[in-house]
């Protein structure tokens, strides 16, 4: 995205009851070593209940940051991501869900990955740290500090541990996503960016998924559609705080919208994501490939 100025970002988290994650994910956003004025914050809150709105207001005066509230109405968190694409200032999004923390050079790669690419570009941060049960959860716990987090992923990255879910992938391309048929499948929302133009161009994310999952990919997928170039930014790393969560139940409100996706877009690659038993999307571009639906350029 070649541009006669400096790109500036606007930072959309998104978060809901969440305050302590919330606490996190905004100090590290205070540590970048970005300039002030070539990002800002937005934290759009789809009906905390909680103590939300103090956490925000005792970050107001250390980072450019604007607070965006709606009705708690069920999952939204596609209308709550929009509010903040809508209002969005900078030439670029980065989404980062809440509890997921930045390294203070993060924005700034997001940024140059998107300097570095004629036209648009559909970037994907690293993150660390997708923990898998309550075992795990502890032992990153016990081996993560906060107050030095540079230090902490550098760490991870020297001893090859908890890696990004999705490093097998990466590494199976050589980190070259461009030339695959359906990057858009790797292109999850808690740390990647792409142009606040684009964004409002091809729709934003569409408010009709009401559950979890699955509203990150459909949006790339329009990315891809319409041109974006998707690339890999290893250095815009991040760390996905341990948190409760049920995978159980997350899985099957996607499931639904998978099927829903597929029905929009009528697309054979698409249609993958609905098989059953569910086909990991890490490996849906070489299914692609062996199905002959698409030949990858890598």
């Amino acid at each position: 995205m070649r541009t006669d100025h400096p790109l500036t970002a606007t930072v959309v988290v998104p978060t809901y009851n969440r305050a302590d994650l919330l606490a996190a994910t905004l100090t590290s956003l205070v540590a970048q070593d970005l300039a002030a004025d070539r990002f800002e914050v937005v934290v759009c809150d789809d009906g905390s209940t909680d103590g939300t709105p103090d956490v925000v207001a005792d970050f107001a005066t250390r980072l450019r940051m604007r607070y965006l509230y709606q009705e708690d109405d069920g999952y939204r968190v596609a209308a709550a991501r929009n509010a903040g694409i809508t209002a969005a200032a900078g030439d670029i999004c980065v989404f980062v869900d809440c509890g997921v923390v930045l390294t203070s050079g993060a924005v700034r790669a997001h940024l140059e990955a998107h300097e570095r690419t004629d036209g648009p570009a559909a970037v994907i941060g690293y993150v660390h740290g997708f923990e898998q049960d309550d075992d795990d959860a502890e032992r990153l716990r016990a081996e993560t500090d906060l107050a030095d987090l540079d230090a902490t992923l550098a760490d991870f990255v020297a001893r090859g541990v908890w890696p990004d879910m999705r490093e097998r992938s990466y590494a199976r391309y050589d980190d070259a996503l461009a030339g695959l048929p359906a990057p858009w499948v790797l292109y999850w929302t808690c740390n990647v960016s792409a142009s606040t133009e684009q964004l409002r161009r091809v729709g934003m994310f569409d408010e009709a998924f009401r559950t979890w999952g699955g509203e990150d990919i459909d949006l790339a997928y329009r990315l891809f559609q319409d041109g974006a170039t998707f690339a890999l930014a290893r250095a815009a790393t991040a760390l996905h705080l341990p948190h409760p969560k049920s995978y159980a139940e997350r899985e099957e409100g996607a499931i639904a919208n998978y099927r829903y996706m597929a029905g929009k877009y009528r697309d054979p690659i698409v249609d993958l994501i609905t098989e059953l038993p569910p086909l990991d999307f890490r490996e849906l571009n070489d299914e692609v490939v062996e199905r002959g639906l698409a030949v990858a350029t890598t």
